[in-house]
C-alpha cells in the first residue's frame, strides 16, 4: 500500500511539473519580401531569340 502511494504522488508531481509551462503566446511569422532586379533582357525573349537564330542558320546553310 506504501509503494502504491509514493508511486502514485511521485505520478502527481510530475504531472504538475508538465503542466507548469501554460499557454505561450503565438509566434507570428513575418510575410516575405521579394525584391525583383530589372535585367537587361528579359528570360522570356532569350528562348525565341535563339530559336529564331536556329531557324536562320538552317535556312541559311540548306539549299
Amino acid at each position: 500500500m506504501k509503494k502504491i502511494a509514493v508511486l502514485s504522488g511521485a505520478l502527481a508531481l510530475m504531472a504538475g511539473a508538465a503542466l507548469a509551462g501554460g499557454m505561450s503566446a503565438p509566434q507570428v511569422e513575418a510575410e516575405p519580401i521579394v525584391v525583383e532586379d530589372s535585367a537587361s533582357s528579359s528570360p522570356a525573349l532569350i528562348l525565341p531569340g535563339l530559336l529564331l537564330l536556329g531557324v536562320l542558320a538552317a535556312s541559311s546553310s540548306g539549299t
